[in-house]
């Protein structure tokens, strides 16, 4: 699907070193902004990615296109005691590790660079994988997926948390209207790259979600997939197992 995806730039480079070079672009206003453009409601989103996968008490997770580390910080409270955060962005990562570090939990969160299409680990090394906000920005999405689904242990639990498409009235021309004319406009006011926010509201519009998105889980092999929309189907936390 990631073909349909325009280049938010116009280059000669692939989709992925855009997105690397958008993301470090943007990586020192990247949290205060996640805020404001979703009103605060990723952190609740968040919340409710760590309550799943308490249950299943991983010893030890990967998240990837961990991106800042919110997501890995928030997992400390699963009780893991390993967790990988991968990201294709230097920069977004360098955010993350200061982070990680002022709240010393260095021991426990590692932050790696690396392509979520070529994962530097061994197969069946992971208990838990977890993806906030960045499926859609894989290159390759059924690539990714495969690599992801390669690194899990045989009983291990995927949790992905992605932006989705409304399909309710009114909520659906709300999101429409929000995404095209709001999210651009908030990425021109507090950002330097302008173009970044329209690539991301953009790539939402595009990517597979609902039934489309579980269609493609159960391609690469994953059970017991579902997908539970959050806050009137603007994102969707999607569950699946190895």
């Amino acid at each position: 699907m990631s073909e349909k995806v325009k280049p938010y730039k116009d280059s000669n480079l692939g989709k992925k070193e855009q997105v690397r070079q958008m993301f470090d672009t943007i990586s020192k206003n990247y949290d205060g902004l996640n805020r404001v453009i979703s009103f605060g409601i990723d952190v609740k989103w968040r919340k409710r990615v760590v309550k799943l996968l308490q249950q299943q008490k991983p010893k030890n997770i990967l998240d990837i296109a961990t991106g800042t580390g919110d997501l890995a910080i928030a997992m400390m409270d699963t009780g893991a005691e390993k967790i990988v955060g991968l990201d294709l962005s230097p920069q977004m990562l360098e955010v993350g590790k200061s982070k990680i570090l002022s709240k010393n939990l260095q021991k426990t969160i590692k932050m790696v660079v690396g392509d979520s299409e070529n994962l530097p680990f061994e197969t069946a090394s992971f208990d838990a994988v977890t993806v906030a906000f960045g499926v859609r920005n894989f290159e390759n999405l059924e690539k990714g997926l495969q690599e992801i689904y390669r690194v899990m242990r045989p009983g291990a639990h995927l949790v992905i948390l992605e932006t989705s498409v409304p399909t309710k009235t009114p909520f659906k021309q709300g999101y429409h209207f929000y995404t095209k004319y709001i999210l651009p406009l908030i990425g021109k006011l507090f950002s330097k790259d302008r173009s970044a926010y329209a690539y991301l509201s953009e790539s939402a519009s595009v990517f597979p979600h609902g039934e489309e998105f579980n269609n493609i889980l159960g391609k690469i092999g994953f059970i017991g997939i579902e997908n539970r929309p959050q806050t009137f189907g603007v994102a969707s936390i999607y569950v699946a197992t190895k």
